[in-house]
């Protein structure tokens, strides 16, 4: 069995963890697949995904998906070099907002069960990272060093990302923490640097 390389990059908004996920991309391979986990729901959202994709080279094959994405691993990772998914706090936010469901009165059960849901996209996500023979860069929001948010979505948000960045970062083999621009290796060949 193959067996591909996962780096997962986390940081804060606007840490530059994207623009440094594309440069080792561009570095590891000619053939990229860039999967886009944002949704343009506005016109904010919209002008954010036309800098993002005015950045990335031309060349590179995109996929706009927040859900499945072991698919897409598993289904262009014979003629591809590189993966690049970018990002996994903006795929959390979309598969919450997908269930429609009022997380003001909702019960921790249901919390439990959405969380469930959403850290078994990841592992799907990451099996089929490992069995491939692909260079795998995973783009993540740090979320939790911040002031707690004084709505319950925002609490419940923090938590289950913090707790999905936690299982990528266990399994990647390279982690980074990208501040103010500048890369951190935290991880190497999977095992801790600091």
């Amino acid at each position: 069995m193959r067996r591909g390389k996962i780096v997962f990059i986390t940081g804060g908004a606007r840490s530059g963890k994207s623009n440094f996920a594309e440069r080792i991309a561009q570095q590891k391979g000619e053939k990229v697949v860039y999967i886009a986990t944002s949704i343009p729901w506005d016109d904010e959202m919209k002008q954010r995904i036309a800098k993002h994709r005015a950045r990335r080279p031309q060349h590179w094959k995109t996929f706009e998906a927040f859900k499945d994405i072991d698919e897409i691993i598993q289904r262009v990772s014979s003629d591809v070099d590189v993966i690049l998914l970018d990002c996994v706090t903006v795929m959390v936010t979309n598969l919450l907002l997908q269930t429609g469901i009022d997380f003001e009165k909702c019960s921790l059960d249901m919390i439990d069960e959405i969380e469930s849901v959403i850290e078994g996209e990841i592992s799907k996500i990451l099996k089929a990272a490992e069995k491939v023979n692909v260079y795998t860069i995973i783009v993540s929001n740090e979320v939790g060093m911040g002031i707690v948010p004084e709505y319950r979505l925002g609490r419940i948000f923090r938590d289950i990302a913090g707790r999905v960045n936690q299982i990528i970062a266990r399994k990647a083999d390279d982690v980074y923490l990208v501040v103010s621009g500048i890369p951190m290796r935290l991880k190497k060949d999977g095992r801790k640097v600091l």
